[in-house]
């Protein structure tokens, strides 16, 4: 007994500490309607963003958890609720796209801010599972009938659904190495604005892609989620080199492997 138990302790510490989950349609969430005109208000999480996204000198943004009191705390929960409320099926493409962005956003700032002060998200160990990390597994909302999880909502929804990589980028996982919390919400007006500088932003900042000593070294988001971006160390090149600045674009030249991956999992806290 003594010996499989330490068997399995074994296998689970020798996995990777993080395991990215496969972009598996989840087929409920296919239905839309092109048709529609139904539009969602977004203006009580734009507010939000507008006052406690916080751009740092480096050029990245991080969120005033400390300083978000009672009445906002109470604007965040019925924003959640007013989504959760919404027959998103009813929608068209470019406002359900909007819809997950901004939803799976506002959940993990309630989250973060429903177990405040926390060093990092990974501490909020409330995902099922006896190893779980985080709580991108906790079934947070409910929407037409059917409890989602953050990883539902990226997983089995945006990322089959749109495969666009740069739902990376919009997404935000509450920590420093990840792409920068848009400062405002996402529309269908400025969805392809926001993606883009989100790309650009995070690709051309140092935790995204940097050219050391020789070395091209990356966000270990692009060794997770590979097959999005290309499959192969020359497809995150490739898109890389799509959103790089000049002074990255010259690094990146004549470059066909990555030498090294790293993430900061510390709280993106404005202090």
């Amino acid at each position: 007994m003594l010996r499989t138990v330490a068997a399995l302790f074994a296998l689970v510490f020798a996995l990777p500490a993080t395991a990215a989950p496969k972009a598996e349609l989840w087929p409920r969430w296919s239905r839309n309607d092109a048709a529609s005109t139904k539009a969602v208000d977004h203006s009580a999480w734009d507010r939000l963003v507008k006052t406690f996204v916080v751009r740092t000198a480096d050029g990245s943004t991080r969120f005033a958890y400390g300083k978000v009191m009672g009445p906002d705390r109470q604007a965040l929960m019925q924003y959640v609720d007013t989504l959760a409320a919404t027959p998103v099926g009813e929608l068209n493409r470019d406002q359900q796209k909007a819809y997950w962005i901004n939803l799976y956003n506002a959940l993990t700032v309630k989250v973060v801010l429903d177990h405040y002060p926390v060093k990092s998200i990974k501490d909020i160990k409330i995902s099922p599972g006896l190893f779980a990390a985080g709580p991108w597994g906790k079934k947070l909302v409910k929407v037409e009938g059917e409890e989602l999880a953050l990883d539902d909502i990226e997983h089995r929804i945006l990322r089959p659904i749109w495969k666009d990589p740069r739902i990376h980028y919009a997404v935000n996982c509450a920590s420093v190495g990840c792409p920068d919390l848009a400062p405002e919400a996402y529309t269908p007006a400025n969805m392809e604005k926001l993606l883009d500088e989100g790309a650009r932003a995070y690709v051309n900042h140092p935790r995204g892609a940097r050219v050391e000593g020789g070395k091209l070294e990356v966000s270990s988001i692009y060794d997770w989620f590979a097959d999005d971006f290309g499959g192969s160390p020359a497809g995150v090149i490739a898109h890389l080199k799509q959103f790089a600045a000049a002074p990255l674009m010259q690094a990146l030249d004549q470059r066909s492997k990555i030498d090294g991956d790293g993430y900061d999992w510390s709280l993106n806290e404005a202090k």
